[in-house]
């Protein structure tokens, strides 16, 4: 019988480029950098490496969209390197195949590497393959920010909220990422930024104002997987467990059989069930010290609170304005700016966001650094919510 990978697979090392408008860098550079980091972080050699998995979904630096970009930036000679895309989830997908890889025993050293050069694409938001048209391969039911204001309204309409609150909410959400990115040294955006300055920015897709969405940026991430035999092996005893890595795909339930309401993310809940039972986790709203969640737009992390089951049916709106998700809430969340502030070059979105865990879990995040973190938990959500991927995954010591 399967019995999952909790604790079976092990962070030894880990790297994260400078986020932002990276210009003067190519992808192969990026690639290198968060590698460079995360290989002096394991103090392992390269040679050591035995399998890696590339992730990447929007970036041009494909060979027949193949995996030979990482294994000739980082000299990956004669190893198997995988590609590996599944939307927004694509880094944490890139993750899951080298923790998978390592607690299956098939290696003891694997590379998960997710890349994304999206300035350069001249898009002032996730690029269109199709220019815009009804055949688009990611947006098959409207814009980003229409479908997620969709989410927006039927929230509002399922729960009877004030659309002030809901505002307001969504306002508080944005606004503590500007605050914790500003303490984030590779954050792509730096400057706190006030409710008042939220509240009345320019209209992007009702509700949905310029800053309760995340732009694009460029970067990658990087982590070094390993055995706990393989790390202790090694002398290592400083070490951040994978717990559990969940992803749920939709299959059309939400679009095509009229029973969604369209207030939440179906997949996100299941994934978070399964990962919570893999990671042996009873209480989330307990055990869960920090989250990354996946807030490409201010509704999304807000929705996705509920979805986690950290906040309760209609209530997140009310915990977010009261602090709740704060730097020194609760179950602080997006402690390094998220999505929003941080960036989210996609394919690396989800390797960012384990970075900071592994970061609080080690205690190494500087002025953004938590107080007795437990267990950390990652969300992606690929795509719509009506026609989506969406990973979870907890992180903690081993």
């Amino acid at each position: 019988m399967a019995s999952g990978i909790k604790d079976k697979a092990v962070i030894v090392g880990m790297g994260c480029t400078q986020f932002g408008e990276r210009w003067d860098t190519s992808s192969d550079m990026l690639m290198v950098e968060a590698f460079t980091e995360a290989l002096e972080d394991s103090g392992l050699e390269k040679s050591q490496i035995e399998a890696a998995w590339f992730g990447s979904a929007l970036d041009d630096v494909n060979v027949g969209n193949s995996a030979i970009p990482l294994a000739t930036a980082l000299r990956l000679q004669g190893l198997p390197v995988t590609r590996v895309e599944n939307m927004c989830a694509t880094g944490t997908e890139a993750l899951r195949g080298a923790v998978y890889a390592v607690a299956s025993g098939a290696v003891d050293v694997a590379v998960a590497v997710g890349v994304e050069k999206l300035k350069d694409t001249g898009f002032g938001g996730l690029p269109i393959r199709t220019k815009g048209s009804v055949n688009d391969l990611w947006m098959p039911y409207g814009s980003a920010p229409g479908t997620f204001a969709q989410l927006a309204g039927a929230y509002q309409a399922k729960h009877g909220l004030k659309a002030e609150d809901v505002k307001r909410g969504m306002a508080h959400v944005s606004w503590k990422s500007h605050q914790n990115g500003a303490l984030s040294p590779k954050a792509h955006l730096r400057k706190p930024v006030d409710m008042e300055t939220i509240l009345n920015a320019p209209m992007i897709s009702d509700p949905l104002g310029l800053f309760d969405c995340c732009g694009v940026s460029d970067g990658a991430a990087c982590a070094i997987v390993v055995s706990p035999e393989f790390a202790k092996s090694l002398g290592k005893d400083d070490l951040v467990a994978v717990k559990a890595l969940q992803i749920s795909t939709s299959h059309g339930w939400e679009a095509q059989y009229g029973e969604w309401d369209g207030s939440y993310v179906k997949g996100t809940r299941i994934a978070a069930q399964k990962a919570y039972a893999e990671a042996g986790v009873r209480d989330p709203r307990e055990e869960i010290s920090v989250t990354e969640v996946h807030d490409c737009f201010s509704i999304t992390e807000m929705v996705t609170m509920e979805d986690l089951g950290l906040s309760d049916e209609g209530r997140a709106a009310f915990d977010c304005l009261d602090g709740r998700y704060d730097r020194d809430g609760a179950i602080p969340s997006q402690v390094d700016g998220g999505l929003k502030c941080f960036g989210h070059p996609v394919g690396a979105s989800g390797l960012r966001m384990a970075y900071e865990v592994y970061s609080q879990l080690l205690g190494r995040a500087g002025q953004r650094q938590l107080r007795d973190v437990n267990f950390g938990l990652t969300h992606n959500l690929g795509g719509q919510p009506a026609n989506s991927v969406s990973s979870v995954s907890v992180f903690g010591r081993l």
